[in-house]
Parts: C-alpha cells; sequence; structure tokens
C-alpha cells in the first residue's frame, strides 16, 4: 500500500449510487459520519466506502506507476523489467482488495437503499438557516451556563458559539435537543442533540434557492443582516 495516500477524494463505481439512496452528496454523507449523526445502517455504509475509496487510490496509484515505467523514460533493462513485473503484481493485488471492498460497499447499500425505498417520509421539521447552524455547533459539545451575576442563560458550544437561551427552549420544544439536568446549570448542563436533531441535520434539503444566503458552516454564526440603504 502507498504510504501518504490521500483519504479522499478518488471516484467510485458506487458514488452516485449513493448519493441518490441518501439524498444528498457522499462528501455531506461523511461529514455526518465523522459528527456521530449516522444510524448503524448508513455508519456501516460510510466506513466501507472509505474503505473503498482508499482501495481505489491505491489502484490508481500502481496504475500511474506503471505508466510512468514504460513512459520511455528509463532504460530498458534488466531492472526496468524486474519494477515493472513488481509494480503489476502490486497492481493485481491492488485491484483485487478494491474489487473485494467495493463487494463489501455494496452489501452495505443495500439495506440502505431498501430502506429509501420503503420508507414513509418522517416528521422531519425544515429547520431555518439558524437553527440548523445551531445544531451543526451542538454537535461539537455545548453547556448551558448561568452567569451568577445576572442570572443570565446561554449556551457555549465547544468552538465558542453563544446560543441563545431564547432559541435553545425552542429546539427543546421541538423536541431537537435535550439537556442533562443532572448537571447544576452554573456548573454547565450537557446539550445534546436528541434522534428528531440528528434526522434533522441529516435529511435532504432541497436546493438553495437564488439569492438566498447559504447554510453557515458549522461552528460559525449567521452574518447580521446588511443594513437597509
Amino acid at each position: 500500500m502507498p504510504r501518504n495516500a490521500p483519504v479522499r477524494k478518488s471516484l467510485t463505481q458506487l458514488d452516485h449510487r449513493i448519493e441518490a439512496a441518501v439524498g444528498h452528496s457522499v462528501d455531506r454523507l461523511w461529514q455526518h459520519r465523522d459528527r456521530h449523526l449516522l444510524d448503524e445502517p448508513h455508519t456501516r455504509l460510510v466506513d466501507a466506502h472509505r474503505a473503498l475509496v482508499q482501495a481505489e487510490t491505491n489502484v490508481t496509484f500502481y496504475r500511474s506507476q506503471l505508466n510512468s515505467l514504460s513512459s520511455g523514460e528509463y532504460p530498458v533493462d534488466g531492472a526496468l523489467f524486474e519494477r515493472i513485473e513488481r509494480t503489476v503484481g502490486l497492481l493485481e493485488d491492488a485491484a483485487r482488495t478494491r474489487d473485494e471492498r467495493q463487494a463489501q460497499a455494496v452489501a452495505a447499500l443495500k439495506p440502505v437503499e431498501a430502506a429509501a425505498r420503503h420508507n414513509v417520509p418522517r416528521d422531519v421539521p425544515n429547520l431555518p438557516a439558524p437553527d440548523i447552524a445551531a445544531l451543526l455547533a451542538i454537535t461539537q459539545g455545548a453547556k448551558l451556563h448561568q452567569n451568577l451575576l445576572t442570572q443570565q442563560l446561554y449556551v457555549v458550544t465547544a468552538s465558542g458559539t453563544r446560543i441563545p437561551y431564547s432559541q435553545l427552549q425552542r429546539l427543546e420544544e421541538d423536541r431537537l435537543v435535550v439537556r442533562d439536568t443532572s448537571h447544576p446549570v452554573t456548573a454547565g448542563q450537557p446539550v445534546t442533540l436528541t434522534d428528531t436533531g440528528r434526522a434533522a441535520l441529516t435529511a435532504p434539503r432541497p436546493p438553495t434557492a437564488p439569492g438566498a444566503a447559504p447554510v453557515p458552516r458549522p461552528g460559525t454564526w449567521p452574518a447580521a443582516a446588511p443594513a437597509r440603504r
């Protein structure tokens, strides 16, 4: 296996099938996996797909190496024949591994495709951009604090984002987040996403309308509205 090979982004034959099954891009699916937002079938699919991407990267690496050896750059001698023979062997091993991992990825994809065909649409709220940004920030870790002097309540996330208490209450009412009340609020009550909150983040979202503001990146807060002229 080549060292320092990039993890992403080698395309695979399954990318379009995966995106059709989950309703959004493979990159976004990987991001959901890293934030622990996926259920078990989708988690298995991402792990299998990542293994397939690495195997595909190895095939590309050895194929490029073989092309380089046959490009005419090197003298035709016994050493070149040995290098070509060794590279062909490594390419065969890489292709064999790629085929095995593709079969594993297909096996992981089939239950996700079946669920996508038969699932009744879930009652997932269509969230505005500020709430999506808040939920993404909470996935990194968040606590509800109370200022001892002013008694003001606010949520602070691991990225430093502050979420107003009024917004937290609304997210709680929608059952998107829950806080651990076993901790005193003065010490910080952990705030985490519920299953509904994770589903709201991972559900396919309609394309952004022309001229609409994009969804903020994780850990950022929506910019203030432009001043009126």
